[in-house]
Order: C-alpha cells, then structure tokens, then sequence
C-alpha cells in the first residue's frame, strides 16, 4: 500500500517551531530535490560508477531487519534502501519531505510488487510517529541534509523502539588531509557538471560539497550519537573515508523523549 501525508494540496509540511532560518533551508532543499528527481537516480549512478548500490546493499544487510519489525527509511529518496528492506520480510515506512521523489519511489515499488512499503510526505524534524514505535531506523545521503542535525537525531532517538537500530549512509570526510583536498578538489570540480549535463542546471549538484563542509561527518555524527546515549556506535569507512556508515544502538533503558523533551 502506498499513502501519502500531506498530499492533497501538493505542498510539502515545512519543521514546526525550528524558526525561519531552517524553514528557508527546508524550502530550498526541497526545491533543489524536486528539480533533479527524475534524474536523481541516474546521476548517482554515474557519479559513483553504480557504488553507491554496493553501499546500499551493505546498509541492509547490517540492518538485520526482518519478519515481524517495523522499519523506517527516512529521507527515503526514490526508495533505494526501502526496495532492499522489503526484501528481508518486515513491514516498513519511507518518508521523505519532498513530493517528486517520493512519487519515483512509489513508481518503483510498485513496479517490484512491494506492497509491504507505506509512503508518507513528512519533515524529519517532526515525523508523524508515536514515541518508540520503529525497530529499525536507516538514512541513506539525508541527515547531511537536515536543516538541524542534533533535532533530526532527537526526534529519530524518539521513535525508536528501545534497542532498535540506527543505521547512517552518507558522504563523509577522509581524515588523511591530501585525499580529503583531492577529494574536495574532484566534487567542486565534477559535481556541476553532472548537474549541468543531467539537470541543465549547474547548481543542481553542487549543494553536496557545500553541505559536506558544513556537516560534522564521521566523528562528530558519532560523538553525538554518544552524547544521546547510543551504544555499540560504529562507523565503517568505505573508500578512504570518502563515504561512511554509522550503527549504533539505542539503550533499553534509555531516557522517553517527547518532541525534543527529555523526561
């Protein structure tokens, strides 16, 4: 079955109570989403020489969902780690705030028969989901994203069950300072042209790199998992550093929160 929150009128629910500056954020990641959609898929696979698949299937396999949990991907996309979820048995939810990608997402689940699958249109700062409701939790090229990092991990911390899983994909930063300059060097370099070339829109890509230097990446997404009170907090490098999952845990006992309230 695929349902969509918030579809009706086509608008996209913007974060509640973060303020302007991330409401302006949210607006503009949106945008820039919803004009590469059609292509998003495409452009990945060129720009990764079809790797970021291998990564992806890494991501589920560690996932150890299966029958009987319930799962969210959040900041789903077009519905990658969603597809490959579905295929381990449990029940899962993929959310995404922007209305274009998830309608490729519905379009290739329906094509793969995976009516295990809800999609709901929702921000990641305030997902429509009770207090410690999910198994799992994947997010694969989103948190980077997120118009507030520590709030996005907040409320994910908040709809996990107690010792469900936590699983991050995302761009990250090599810690050898020469592979990260060519690394830097190759993605403000490469970057407008795929989106020029795909897109016809130069700008289209180019957010990446702006959103890496500006994203905590490896060390500091675990820190802060610590600080939350993860546990079993792992982070795999993939390719020098240059991509990055993290595991981690939630403790059995860990403190309730209630929409960025900790009791």
């Amino acid at each position: 079955m695929f349902w969509f929150a918030g579809l009706a009128d086509g608008t996209c629910p913007q974060p509640v109570g973060t303020g302007t500056e991330t409401a302006s954020h949210a607006k503009k990641v949106d945008q820039l989403f919803g004009a590469i959609a059609r292509r998003y898929d495409l452009v990945n696979d060129i720009q990764s020489l079809g790797l970021h698949r291998l990564w992806k299937r890494r991501v589920v396999a560690l996932s150890e969902f299966r029958e009987g949990e319930l799962g969210l991907d959040l900041c789903c996309g077009t519905g990658d780690l969603a597809i490959g979820l579905a295929k381990r048995g449990g029940s899962l939810v993929g959310m995404d705030m922007n209305h274009p990608m998830l309608r490729q997402a519905a379009g290739r689940l329906a094509k793969r028969g995976r009516n295990q699958v809800s999609l709901a249109q929702a921000d990641a700062l305030n997902l429509p989901l009770g207090d410690g409701t999910v198994d799992l939790v994947t997010v694969g090229y989103g948190l980077r994203n997120l118009a507030n990092l520590k709030a996005g991990l907040r409320e994910i911390t908040r709809v996990l069950k107690p010792g469900g899983r936590l699983l991050i994909l995302d761009f990250g930063k090599p810690a050898n300072r020469v592979i990260r300059s060519v690394y830097f060097l190759y993605l403000a370099l490469m970057l407008p042209v795929f989106g020029w070339l795909c897109c016809g829109n130069a700008s289209a890509y180019a957010y990446i790199l702006k959103s890496l230097k500006k994203y905590t990446a490896q060390k500091g997404v675990a820190a802060v998992l610590r600080d939350m009170g993860y546990h079993s907090v792992q982070v795999i490098e993939i390719m020098a550093g240059t991509m990055s999952i993290h595991i981690a845990i939630k403790q059995e006992h860990h403190p309730q929160i209630h929409r960025g309230k900790t009791l």
